[in-house]
């Protein structure tokens, strides 16, 4: 952390630096899968795993535990906003990585402005600069909630300049809803996912570069069907599988079935990976590698 500390203090220009020395791949190999470890939850104040509601919180401790999932053989690299991008960049540990940038952030968790997801995080026009290979937005639509068409149209724009930069974007739909007490709550029912993954797919002016981000149904069975929506690619959301060793086993086994599908091209996981109950960050990257 000192030198981190220290290197941003006195020469800031050794993140752009380092950026331009990084060495790239493409975002796709010879096997047509990614696995990409998601740590932009910070930003949006998202800080808890579980019952534990500062876990993500100690920015060391997150960074040993990226750093770890990102030497491990079938990552192929990270999702995250700019601070720990930066800060991943400086450790020397994106070479050879899909670098992926976290666009909009506004929605802070449990604001009341939460649904009002402005574009607060990186710009295409940075992901650009940096030689970063992609960009990853939410999108979540709450038909009760007019707000939610400046987020269509703010969403539908920022793809529009992705296309224009042929840089990929991945979009994160859920249909949304405020429970009694005001708390947000993503349907995950066949239905809402599949009027998601139909909103999400005809954002902008093409959808070349749109990939889709999006999560495991209630019942896995219906996600056969619920994938037949578009032929847009789509990677998995892991999501937080809870702590106890059968709530990891059947996620497993969700993506497990979830991934065979036809276009479905990998996952995309965070907490579930970063800070599994057991501590074992290897381990639980590892199985997730071997589901794919």
């Amino acid at each position: 952390m000192s030198r981190l500390v220290g290197i941003r203090t006195r020469h800031p220009e050794a993140i752009e630096e380092a950026a331009a020395r990084r060495a790239r791949r493409p975002l796709l190999t010879a096997g047509d899968r990614l696995l990409i470890v998601a740590a932009d939850h910070p930003a949006r104040g998202a800080l808890g795993v579980g019952d534990r509601k500062l876990a993500m919180a100690n920015r060391a401790d997150l960074l040993e535990r990226l750093c770890l999932a990102l030497s491990r053989p079938g990552v192929d690299g990270v999702l995250a906003t700019a601070d720990i991008l930066d800060d991943l960049l400086l450790l020397g540990a994106l070479d050879h990585k899909v670098v992926m940038g976290s666009m909009n952030r506004g929605g802070l968790q449990g604001a009341g402005f939460e649904l009002d997801d402005r574009f607060t995080g990186h710009r295409p026009e940075d992901i650009q600069r940096l030689g970063f290979d992609a960009g990853k937005l939410l999108l979540r639509i709450d038909y009760g909630d007019p707000g939610s068409l400046t987020t269509l149209e703010s969403a539908a724009r920022a793809v529009d300049e992705m296309a224009a930069h042929r840089l990929p974007v991945f979009v994160e739909p859920f249909i949304t809803r405020r429970t009694a007490g005001g708390a947000l709550r993503n349907d995950l029912s066949a239905e809402a996912v599949t009027r998601s993954i139909a909103i999400a797919s005809g954002l902008g002016g093409s959808s070349a570069y749109t990939w889709l981000k999006v999560p495991v149904t209630d019942d896995p069975d219906d996600m056969a069907r619920v994938m037949e929506t578009s032929t847009l690619p789509a990677v998995l959301l892991g999501g937080d599988v809870g702590d106890a060793p059968q709530d990891r086993v059947a996620a497993y086994e969700k993506w497990r079935g979830a991934l065979r599908l036809p276009t479905v091209r990998g996952l995309v996981a965070g907490r579930s990976l970063l800070y599994p109950a057991d501590g074992d960050v290897a381990a639980a990257v590892d199985i997730a590698a071997g589901l794919l």
